[in-house]
């Protein structure tokens, strides 16, 4: 069973980076390495590194994420600063 499941978490951070590669959009790029830090997340969990999961978990899916789609939206906007 959990063979089986390390393989599919495999499978997913595998297609996750081509994804991320080979994608267009940039939105979709910064999703999709989310979702291969979240399967890397899965794989510490069932090697025994909880602790190392969970902070994965937080800081490459969860605040990486987010830091990159906010400042993706502040390009988009003009990159205004208040030098000006």
């Amino acid at each position: 069973m959990i063979t089986l499941f390390s393989t599919l978490l495999v499978i997913l951070i595998v297609a996750g980076g081509f994804v991320a590669v080979f994608s267009k959009k940039l939105l979709s790029s910064v999703i999709s390495m989310g979702l291969v830090s979240l399967g890397v997340s899965g794989l510490f969990f069932f090697l025994q590194a909880p602790d190392v999961a969970i902070t994965e978990a937080a800081i490459g899916a969860g605040l990486s994420t987010a830091i990159f789609i906010i400042a993706m939206k502040k390009i988009q906007k003009g990159g205004t600063s208040d030098d000006e």
